[in-house]
């Protein structure tokens, strides 16, 4: 039986190839696609557990995909680029992705990354009487079972990766968590000190969840720290 379906959409035959064949070699089912249009299409019909997405293609480039996707999906989205700067980077983030790898990638640093994405997110999705609940800060509402945030009752989607940060520091109300103790227990991984992928994720809950992002009511910076919501 199949660990989960996994979109590879990227224009490069190659590259789509390649991924499949180590996908296919952890257990997963596959589906490809050359361009975002054809990768819009397949979500249409097919149950897609995650996506590895390629940000430089014709007809629909993976930006505006994945703010397309972000419209109805949650699933966790991993983009790659042959652009290795920060403000690409920023900008894949920005507009939904969870993760995010420079061309040329390690495919096996790619599948650790898959692996990670798969985890949390079905960990995050099993209903089990340790999960549910909800939590209320303020007008602010978390629900743990059905991944459902409210913000005075208006409904807010997090993508899997921001909702994983804001339940960790809502479960640790008072707690001040480092950028790397974040990226360490969110990801898995072991933290970079360049990366800025923490930064770039509470940016996003804010303008989300904050009625006024500069100004913050509920996830606060600890200057030289990190961040935490206050009990």
């Amino acid at each position: 039986m199949a660990k989960g379906t996994i979109l590879v959409v990227d224009d490069e035959k190659e590259i789509r190839d390649l991924i499949d064949i180590y996908l296919k070699n952890e257990g997963y089912f596959v589906l490809k696609a050359s361009d975002g249009r054809m990768a819009l299409d397949i979500l249409q019909k097919d149950l897609v557990d995650l996506i590895v997405l390629d940000i430089m293609m014709p007809e629909l480039d993976g930006i505006q995909a994945c703010l397309k996707i972000r419209e109805e999906k949650n699933m966790p989205i991993i983009m790659l680029s042959a652009k290795s700067e920060d403000t690409d980077k920023i900008l894949g983030l920005t507009a939904g992705a969870d993760d995010y790898m420079s061309k040329p990638f390690n495919p096996l640093e790619l599948m650790a990354r898959i692996r990670s994405q798969m985890r949390r997110f079905t960990q995050f999705n099993q209903l089990t009487p340790e999960t549910e609940g909800e939590m209320e800060i303020d007008d602010l509402s978390i629900n743990i079972a059905t991944h459902e945030v409210k913000v005075g009752g208006r409904e807010v989607k997090l993508t899997p990766t921001e909702f994983a940060i804001l339940e960790l520091l809502a479960h640790n109300r008072g707690l001040v968590f480092s950028i790397k103790k974040i990226y360490e227990t969110v990801w898995g991984e072991d933290f970079f000190e360049s990366d800025n992928t923490v930064m770039v994720h509470i940016r996003k809950i804010r303008e989300k969840i904050e009625d006024n992002p500069r100004k913050p009511q509920y996830i606060k910076t600890v200057w030289g720290v990190g961040y935490k919501i206050e009990t």
